[in-house]
């Protein structure tokens, strides 16, 4: 099988895994202890999560997406991330004052970030990447290949390098919402 077993998903040591969640064996996990897993979560192939990682209900991460949270990513429900996609909550200082790499000594590098949010029903189109002390606000998404430097307002649609909105998005998908029994 591709995705771990329960059983297997319990020993690699995460803070918590909801029920139906499916994690690729070819994902790549650092620090689990400080990944929860809500319920109906889905993570493909190539994926990496490395961090502090909340994960809420119904959220799929397509495949090879990077998920670096050393600050913190906290991705909620029925939200996901298109193949490739990349969120990162820290980030070295590129201005030329600064060394870069995690090889280098920490008082040499100036390394900048916040937590990244995703609230409900946002996300992120395919080879789109996420900067740090990002909220994508209620029910907006990117296009593909979308730069997200600042937060985005709910419900709207976005891409872009850097995003733009390009319009208001829908909230007739939340009506759909009555007929799906809770977990």
């Amino acid at each position: 099988m591709s995705f771990y077993s329960r059983n297997e998903l319990s020993k690699l040591g995460f803070k918590s895994i909801g029920e139906n969640v499916l994690v690729s064996t070819k994902c790549s996990i650092y620090s689990p202890n400080e990944i929860v897993l809500g319920n109906n979560v889905r993570i493909d192939d190539f994926t990496i999560l490395s961090g502090s990682i909340r994960i809420g209900n119904n959220v799929h991460i397509s495949a090879f997406c990077g998920l670096y949270a050393r600050n913190g990513i906290e991705i909620m429900d029925y939200s996901g991330l298109s193949p490739r996609s990349t969120i990162f909550s820290a980030m070295d200082d590129f201005s030329g004052e600064f060394l870069i790499n995690p090889t280098v000594d920490n008082h040499l590098t100036n390394v900048v970030g916040g937590k990244v949010v995703m609230e409900k029903f946002t996300q992120v189109g395919a080879h789109s990447v996420v900067f740090p002390n990002v909220k994508i606000k209620e029910g907006s998404v990117t296009g593909a290949f979308s730069l997200v430097l600042k937060d985005l307002e709910g419900w709207s649609i976005y891409a872009g390098i850097p995003v733009k909105k390009i319009k208001n998005r829908s909230k007739a998908c939340l009506n759909k919402l009555n007929n799906i029994p809770e977990v």
